[in-house]
């Protein structure tokens, strides 16, 4: 406004809008106002629930629950960091002694820079190479005592490998859908013949054979895939079917016949079975491509294969061969007979066995305790830089000099 008037600003009377409307339309207004009103009168109506908005009156829907906000004032805030850290500390030093208290025997057998190892087949897939690695346990081994192995610089986690497979086709699917297949390529197809299962995981199938040859003690490759996964992810293909037979030879056990696809019958150590394949004549199935880990009967039901498949986060990982449950002396010489057939000179990796016990948080570790150890320790220098400010140079809790209001 301008300067140096004064300006009275007054309020128009409220127009009168009904005195404008024909008698119809005020009538039809105050007909839907009664009908309004009778509706949300009756609460049995439910044509009136359904048109009202309004939430029900409940401390949840009309927001009038309790709720708590802490005022982080230095002595709250200095009392929480010294909680933390009296707490911390102890646990990452125990997390830590716990760790130290496990036995781990590690040896690498295998590598892409280092064609002297015991196991080294230079790159030459499907080697067949035989060759024993001795581990001497330094201290006692209590059992559950689990034998890995180790991958190096194989980047399981890389989109397209972590895709390159048809879930369908594990559930026992013999039909292949057009996103599923191109999932797969290349490795759906090898020329005229199907791959069963296809793709990047099940075709890069860790196929090194490991042996425990102790007279005393067992080596389990049973119980080493997830339940769920046995349960519900894994089936042999639609029409599979076996028997056991009554003996070996060609008259108990002959696989003539179309209703048996085996070319002879399989030997499990303790009996002949005879088996059939669907579509077996143009395709290979997980048991052809790698003969010397998965048996016709298993196929894809194959614990070590099921445990492969479930691909890895990071490039270096382990994965569970097998557990022995018998307690191992300090001293016992464990001798494990290792058949190298899966190369790691491709992609400049390395093969490694391990020996282990675990206790509550795992595997022999440092990083959990060290973690604990060192959150608990920041905070409790925190607690002392807040402890000594808050000492030596206290602040008032609302003082209002430390307010600062908008200039004009």
């Amino acid at each position: 406004f301008p300067a140096g008037r004064r300006w009275v600003l007054r309020t128009a009377p409220p127009r009168q809008q009904e005195s404008t409307r024909g008698p119809q339309q005020g009538t039809a207004r105050q007909k839907d106002t009664e009908a309004m009103n009778k509706s949300n009168s009756n609460p049995g109506d439910d044509s009136a629930k359904e048109k009202t908005k309004r939430p029900t009156d409940t401390a949840f829907r009309q927001q009038r629950m309790k709720s708590w906000q802490p005022i982080l004032d230095p002595t709250w805030v200095i009392v929480t960091f010294a909680i933390i850290g009296v707490i911390f500390v102890p646990t990452g030093i125990k997390i830590t002694s716990m760790s130290d208290m496990l036995v781990e025997l590690v040896r690498k057998y295998d590598a892409y820079d280092d064609p002297y190892l015991p196991c080294s087949i230079n790159g030459t897939a499907n080697a067949n190479k035989t060759c024993t690695i001795n581990l001497t346990v330094p201290r006692n081994m209590t059992p559950p005592i689990f034998v890995h192995y180790e991958i190096e610089n194989f980047y399981q986690n890389h989109n397209r490998y972590r895709t390159s497979r048809d879930d369908a086709q594990l559930l026992g699917a013999l039909t292949q859908s057009q996103l599923d297949g191109e999932n797969c390529y290349p490795l759906n197809r090898l020329g005229n013949v199907t791959l069963n299962p296809c793709g990047f995981i099940a075709n890069t199938l860790f196929n090194d054979v490991i042996k425990l040859k102790h007279d005393k003690i067992q080596m389990r490759e049973y119980g080493i895939a997830w339940q769920s996964d046995l349960d519900y992810m894994y089936r042999q293909p639609e029409g599979f079917r076996s028997e056991p037979c009554d003996g070996c030879d060609n008259m108990t056990c002959s696989c003539d016949g179309p209703e048996w696809s085996c070319d002879e019958p399989f030997f499990d150590g303790k009996t002949c079975h005879r088996y059939f394949y669907p579509n077996d004549e143009n395709t290979q199935y997980l048991h052809e491509t790698y003969p010397m880990v998965v048996s016709p009967l298993e196929g894809v039901t194959n614990e070590h294969f099921i445990v492969w498949m479930r691909i890895a986060a990071f490039p270096k990982f382990r994965k569970l061969y097998g557990w022995i449950n018998e307690p191992i002396a300090a001293g016992t010489v464990l001798s494990f007979e290792v058949t190298a057939n899966w190369e790691v000179l491709s992609f400049h990796g390395s093969k490694s066995l391990i020996v282990s016990e675990s206790n509550i948080f795992g595997g022999k570790s440092y990083f959990l305790g060290r973690l604990f150890f060192i959150i608990g320790a920041v905070c409790l220098v925190l607690a002392l830089l807040f402890g000594l400010k808050h000492k030596l140079r206290p602040r008032k809790i609302a003082d209002t000099k430390y307010l600062r209001f908008k200039e004009d």
